[in-house]
Formats: C-alpha cells, structure tokens, sequence
C-alpha cells in the first residue's frame, strides 16, 4: 500500500489547536494512517524554546475521538530536543540510554497512549557509545513501549551498524528527500538534514529498510513563487528537472506537487513521504497524489532529466 505520512511538527506552534485537529480529522477520513511528530517540534517557533507542543495537541485530538488511537499509527523522535533553550540545536540532549528511556516515557505521556508505533532516533550522537544507544532502544522494543525502531539524520553506514548490534531490529530510515536534487556536497541551509544519495536507495532495497522522505515538495518550492528553493538548488540539473516536472504535471492534469509525490511513492524503492499542510485543502490535494500513476515513459522523462 502506498502511504503518505501527516508531518505534524507544527501543530501547537504554527498551526493552531483547531487547525490541527482538522487536519487531523481530514487525514483519517482520507484513508491516513501514519502521524509523524518529535519530542523537539517545534522548540523553534515556541517563546519556551522548548519543544513537545505537536505531541500535546496529538494527544488532545486523541483523547477527544474514542477509538482513534487504534486507527492511526504515531511516530515520534528522541535526541534533538534542546538542553538549553538559548542555544537550540547546539545543545541537543543527545542518544544516551538515560535520555532515550525517559523522553519516550515524556512522549507517551504527552501523547496519552502507552506505545509508540514507531520510535526514531532524530540525530546520531557519535558522543555516546553505540552499543548504548541500540541497548536503549532495544530495550524499550522488548518492553512493548515501541512497535518499531529507526534511525533518522544518520548516514547508512551507521544505521547498518546499529542494526548488527540489534540482530536488525531497525527496520526504517528517514532522511531529506525529493526529485529536485542539491548541488553534490552543496551545505543546506538547515545543516542537521541528511540528504538520501543513490547509495541510500540501493540500501534501503537491498536490505528491505523503510524508507522516509521528509521535505519532499522543499517547503512548498514546486509552483510557488513566494517560496523559492535555497542556493544548494541553483544548478543546470535543477532547471532541466523542472522542465521535466512540468510537462509531467501539465500531460496528467496534476499539480507539480502532486507529480512529486508520486514519482516518490512509485520509486524503487518507493518511500513513504512525510507531508505537512497548512490547510484541509492542501492536504486533499497531496493525499490524491497516491492515486497518481506515472507511465514508464514518463517516469523515464523524469528519472533521466538530470
């Protein structure tokens, strides 16, 4: 089945508590399942500097409609939630086993269930022995705290060695994603996205890992000219691309966005995307994506406009 993951890392700040609930409503109806949110979204936009608020609002929406907790499935992070307000992503609290345990123990909390469906680690911590981190999460699996594991922001050579030391209990991976691509070694602007490479897919289908895409329409980069890409995208590639993107769009009657989404879902391997929106109407429009099909001519267009 394809599957486009609700991003709800601005509910509570951004997006107030009525608008989150009806997106969350809209989501449901729509056949949605999955609900991303982190212990840390969105500290940023918060005068607390402090993050949890999506998480709280998730739980509100949950404990206002009986039943639902047993028709969606939530994922949540652990690692990146400031230490210090003031210095933000610079004083993240880290992978260590005592922090993993007692964030998801505040997430469930927040969340007002007793598990998890899927329970990622945002950022690596290179700081903390591995082994420690795995154990953690690991233990929290056997617990019945977690259904899932997966590794977020970290490089593919790390995630493999995480999953020898749990006997491959991390089944997923989520890093930045989409069909626009950055110049190669390009910084982005924000410096803790990890970008999916060619390497990372022939992993994920190698070895059978669930695949996460976050930030695949760019902030709302394809058909907005109010939301323009960073300088990371200013390349031939990127032009011969959106030419490429716009034709597809034009020939299937669709919205860029929408093309977007389906090139990720129909991919090998596919991904599942994580999708914010501002509105109901927005989410209608990135939720038909999944009943987009692109040809093999015109996947073909799109693959080798480079």
């Amino acid at each position: 089945m394809t599957e486009i993951v609700l991003g709800a890392m601005l509910f509570g700040t951004r997006i107030n508590e009525q608008e989150s609930f009806a997106l969350l409503d809209r989501f449901v109806e729509r056949g949605g399942r999955w609900i991303d949110t982190a212990n840390n979204y969105a500290f940023w936009l918060h005068p607390s500097g402090l993050g949890g608020h999506s998480e709280q609002v998730i739980g509100r929406w949950l404990a206002a409609r009986p039943g639902m907790r047993d028709r969606v499935r939530i994922s949540t992070k652990v690692g990146a939630e400031p230490t210090d307000p003031a210095r933000g992503l610079d004083a993240m609290e880290g992978l260590s086993a005592p922090v993993i345990r007692s964030a998801l123990i505040g997430s469930l909390r927040r969340l007002g269930t007793d598990h998890v469906d899927m329970y990622w680690a945002h950022v690596e911590d290179r700081s903390v022995p591995l082994a420690e981190t795995v154990g953690a999460f690991s233990d929290l699996a056997a617990e019945g705290l977690t259904a899932r594991l997966g590794a977020s922001n970290t490089p593919a050579w790390r995630v493999e060695q995480a999953r020898a030391l749990s006997d491959n209990k991390w089944t997923a991976l989520q890093l930045r994603h989409s069909y626009l691509q950055p110049r190669p070694g390009a910084a982005l602007e924000s410096w803790s996205h990890r970008q999916v490479f060619p390497e990372t897919l022939d992993y994920a289908r190698t070895c059978g890992l669930d695949l996460w895409t976050y930030s695949p329409l760019i902030n709302g980069a394809y058909g907005r000219a109010d939301r323009p890409l960073e300088e990371a995208y200013a390349h031939p590639g990127t032009e011969r691309r959106l030419a490429a993107l716009t034709a597809t769009a034009d020939e299937l009657g669709a919205t860029q966005n929408q093309v977007v989404l389906a090139w990720l879902l129909g991919g090998d391997p596919a991904v599942l995307p994580i999708v914010g929106a501002s509105t109901p109407e927005r989410l209608d429009e990135v939720l038909a994506a999944r009943d987009l099909k692109l040809d093999p001519e015109q996947r073909r267009r799109l693959d080798e406009a480079n």
